[in-house]
Parts: C-alpha cells; sequence; structure tokens
C-alpha cells in the first residue's frame, strides 16, 4: 500500500494526487511537490488516503517535503512579486489596446514560470502582449483565458449559504448543471435564487438531484386525477422528500396525504417507477 494526497497547485491551480512517500503531512500544510516542469508548491487539501498496491499507481508525481520556512519565505516573495507583475500586465494591456480583464497573477515556486488569467468575451491575440511581458520579466510566460466560473473559483468567496464558495474550497472539476435540476427540485426559477457569485446555475443543484429524481418517481402528476378515502379528486401539490400530495376534493376541500394512501389512481397519471434489480434509471417525463 501507499499514501496519497489532494494538492492544489499553487493558489488558482488544480487539485491532483500525489505520493506522500515518508512526508507526514495533514489538510491545509504547504508543500513542495514534483511537476512535469520541476519542483512547484502547493496545500494539502485532504487527509492523507492509503491506497492499495494492486492499483495502478497511474503517473502520480511525489510530494518532495513539507514546505520549510525558507520555502515559505520564498512563496511570501513569489506572491508580491506576483501583484507588481499583475500592476505591469494591465499597464500592457492598455498599451496594445487588448479588450481583456486580468483576473489572477502567479509565479512558479522556483519563478521560471509567470501565469496570468484572464478573461474576455473572444479570442485575444496576446501575442505581442506575451513579447513584452516575456522582455521584462525574463521568465516563460504563460496567458490562460478563463470563464467566469473559473474566476470565482480563483477569487473565492461566500455563497448563499453563508459558506466559503465550493469551487474555491473542495470542487476539484466543475459538473454540468442544468435547469432541469432545479424543476426536479421544485426550485423557484427565479435567476437570483438558483445562481451563483459567478452567474451560472448553482453548483449545489447537482448535489441532491438524484435523491430527488429517486423520490419523484411513484409520484402523481399534478393535476391528474386520484380516488383517495374522502373521494376522487385533483392533485394540486406535491411534497416529493415528505412523499406527500395536496388532493383538491372540490367544494373548497383538499387534504394533504400520504401517496401510499391514495387509492385506485390512473397509472398513466403517475411517473414511473423503475422495478430492474439492477437499481433505478432515469425515465423520461
Amino acid at each position: 500500500m501507499y499514501r496519497v494526497v489532494q494538492v492544489r497547485i499553487r493558489e488558482a491551480g488544480r487539485i491532483h494526487y500525489f505520493k506522500t512517500g515518508d512526508v507526514s503531512l495533514e489538510a491545509g500544510d504547504h508543500c513542495i511537490v514534483e511537476t512535469d516542469r520541476g519542483c512547484d508548491y502547493g496545500e494539502v487539501v485532504s487527509e492523507p488516503e492509503m491506497v492499495l498496491d494492486a492499483e495502478p499507481e497511474r503517473t502520480l508525481k511525489k510530494v518532495l517535503r513539507r514546505a520549510s520556512s525558507g520555502d515559505e519565505e520564498q512563496i511570501s516573495r513569489n506572491k508580491e512579486e506576483a501583484k507588481k507583475a499583475s500592476d505591469k500586465c494591465i499597464e500592457k494591456i492598455a498599451a496594445h489596446n487588448l479588450v481583456m480583464k486580468l483576473i489572477y497573477v502567479e509565479y512558479s515556486f522556483d519563478r521560471h514560470k509567470l501565469i496570468f488569467y484572464f478573461s474576455a468575451e473572444g479570442r485575444i491575440d496576446f501575442r505581442e502582449l506575451v513579447k513584452d511581458l516575456a522582455a521584462v520579466f525574463k521568465a516563460r510566460i504563460e496567458l490562460r483565458q478563463i470563464g467566469v466560473r473559473d474566476e470565482a473559483k480563483i477569487l473565492g468567496g461566500i455563497g448563499c449559504c453563508g459558506r466559503p464558495l465550493c469551487c474555491a474550497s473542495f470542487l476539484r472539476e466543475f459538473v454540468p448543471v442544468n435547469i432541469k435540476m432545479a424543476k426536479n427540485q421544485r426550485l423557484p426559477l427565479n435567476p437570483d435564487k438558483i445562481s451563483g457569485v459567478c452567474g451560472r446555475l448553482l453548483c449545489c443543484l447537482k448535489y441532491e438531484n438524484e435523491t430527488y429524481k429517486k423520490y419523484k418517481k411513484g409520484m402523481p402528476v399534478e393535476g391528474s386525477k386520484v380516488t383517495t378515502k374522502q373521494g376522487e379528486g385533483v392533485v394540486k401539490d406535491i411534497n416529493i422528500l415528505k412523499q406527500t400530495v395536496v388532493v383538491d376534493l372540490g367544494e373548497g376541500r383538499t387534504v394533504n396525504l400520504p401517496v401510499k394512501e391514495l387509492i385506485g389512481e390512473l397509472k398513466k397519471n403517475f411517473r414511473k417507477k423503475d422495478k430492474s434489480p439492477s437499481g433505478p434509471k432515469e425515465t423520461q417525463e
């Protein structure tokens, strides 16, 4: 068996697994890691995990060491120099009349590479800008165009739940999110209610979507006719998690009943239940 941890490369980098070897690490520690282009620094974002030898090691790189006081000083200097590079880059962008927004700048640990993150509506020809920046900083220059979700991940912030943004704290990759997930959870389709600080649909819509889909199956459709012990009526509302329905019996009478108490229901008015032994499957509605 061997031990691995998840490490976020630099502040704005991706999260990758690294083999720890004999290095003792905990979540929150800074460390120096091996990368394809030399050594770099990162922050441990998970507790160590044990992996069986039988599992393929893929091409995992190694954690070289826990960051020392000297390494921490180097990281701090890199951040200060990156701020100066940001100001210089903004000047160069204006000089070249480029329609782009600089988001963040960071140095690699060994100062051999300087990365500029920017956003723009379309493609930008920044070849002349790269030449100017390389002449000023004497380092390998990399410009990365990112979207609004990546911008939120880099800059961070607080979500509508009052907690740090998922993308900036623990999400390794962005998952596809669509409006149907909000409909499945019967959320108000108000952009202000279901959008994150990035302006896109909330990533957390994905978390409970499968649970709602599972419990929604077997429930009647709103507007369908059902039979209850109190008589026939029309389904006006459903509560997916509680598995209850509100039935209008007419003449101003409504009842709130568990789905299992409905009798004489018409199968065509109900969502399909999956009875396959392999587990539930998504059905078209």
